[in-house]
């Protein structure tokens, strides 16, 4: 085995990117959606519809699949997916009725197709769907199926000038206030991974769509991350390298990304390097992914960003709290906030009422123990003992929460429960 331990891992995978700074990015911009598989040695068989996830995913099983499209405040057209029933259970309009609502909100480089990955046994979004709930997924501004704007090009670099405060403030309510006004008025059960956990946070913290939402459930809550166990996260936030392609003139993470996604699948092909090691690097190692989701999720990600959202997480790996975007000198931070730094989200302001269920992993790399608890003691301190519940998956790291074989029994059937209690 070439790759010995995980700073050798995270050295190896830093050098790919680094490579990236001197490779063309409109030669990157051309790189295929799904060809990653056809470099590695695993036989992962190429979707026909790549990156649709109504045809590829949901009909495929026999669902039915609508797709919505919403407009944020500040002009991003939004893809937003729907499954309103399970495959055997009838649509009449009174069931439609009673169906409460659920909203699945993905995590950073996937979109909501992460929620249908594997069979109908496997898949939260399916099983949510014939357990009689009405569910939705979001897909975030910039993702493939996202990709619009009322006057913005991905072109344009101000297509690009956006952090997860954005989604915190534009997206995220934006999807809400839509399938809150389309299901009658209900309020939403809320479920984000990752990514998603942190936006929703942030609302709450500012006591936001609290009219909207019935509960939250939280995996991998993201929040504190200066104790991350990601050797490649921590070096990349100290080596300023998201800065470093922002400041070459690259605004969107998708040139790098599939550069650096095209160069680990060919990496990943020679036998003499164990590939577990390198994706462990990046969030934890996995405990329990079979080959046919992980064939999946190599289908699909890695998704677009921002490289303006890859600096502001590195600005919360080098730092304590949780703030909003640093602009790099006061005259900015003034200019956006009438003040000298970034404020904070004030997460211990949360409303205790608000019912959370927030599942964890010992093997996390990014929702690392440490930090999670530091959330957990912020929140729990002063929350309803009745409205908040904690789950801990010491196997569990960042994808298993997700996409694991063993996820339904251990994470979803306690899910469900949740909810039907609030």
């Amino acid at each position: 085995m070439i790759l010995h331990n995980s700073m050798a891992t995270s050295l190896f995978l830093m050098s790919l990117l680094m490579l990236l700074l001197d490779s063309n990015p409109c030669t990157a911009l051309s790189w295929r959606n799904n060809s990653l598989v056809d470099d590695i040695g695993i036989p992962c068989p190429v979707s026909p519809h790549p990156f649709t996830m109504c045809k590829s995913e949901a009909e495929a099983y026999g669902y039915p699949c609508e797709d919505h499209k919403v407009t944020t405040e500040d002009g991003y057209i939004l893809s937003l997916k729907r499954i309103p029933h399970g495959h055997d259970t009838d649509n009449s309009t009174g069931d439609q009725k009673t169906r409460q609502p659920i909203l699945l909100f993905h995590g950073l480089f996937v979109d909501g197709v992460s929620w249908l990955l594997g069979t109908p046994e496997q898949s939260l979004g399916f099983i949510l769907a014939d357990g009689g709930f009405d569910v939705w997924l979001a897909n975030t501004r910039g993702t493939n199926t996202s990709r619009k704007h009322t006057s913005l090009s991905p072109k344009d670099p101000a297509f690009w000038d956006w952090s997860w405060d954005q989604i915190a403030e534009y997206d995220l309510p934006a999807v809400l206030e839509f399938v809150y006004h389309h299901t009658g008025r209900q309020k939403v059960h809320y479920i984000g991974h990752s990514l998603g956990t942190l936006i929703i946070l942030a609302a709450f913290s500012e006591h936001k769509l609290l009219h909207l939402v019935r509960s939250a459930v939280l995996l991998c809550p993201i929040a504190y991350l200066s104790r991350t166990r990601s050797d490649l996260t921590r070096l990349a936030a100290q080596m300023f390298l998201a800065e470093a392609v922002y400041r070459i003139g690259i605004h969107e993470f998708n040139p790098v990304g599939k550069v650096a996604a095209q160069l680990l699948a060919k990496v990943c092909g020679d036998p003499k390097i164990d590939c577990h090691d390198v994706f462990s690097a990046l969030a934890g190692p996995d405990c329990c992914l079979n080959k046919s989701t992980t064939c999946a999720f190599m289908l699909h990600a890695p998704q677009p960003t921002s490289m303006r959202n890859l600096i502001h997480l590195s600005q919360m790996v080098r730092s304590e709290g949780v703030r909003r975007y640093d602009y790099g000198n006061a005259k900015e931070n003034m200019k956006h906030y009438k003040q000298a730094h970034p404020p904070l989200y004030n997460l211990s302001s949360i409303p205790t009422h608000v019912p959370m269920l927030l599942t964890h992993g010992g093997q996390d790399f990014l929702g690392d123990v440490p930090d999670t608890r530091h959330l957990l003691k912020t929140l729990v301190r002063n929350h309803d003992s009745d409205n908040i519940e904690v789950q801990y998956l010491p196997d569990y790291a960042h994808a298993d929460f997700v996409i694991a074989y063993n996820a339904p029994r251990l994470v979803y059937e306690p899910m469900v429960d949740f909810f039907q209690r609030h």
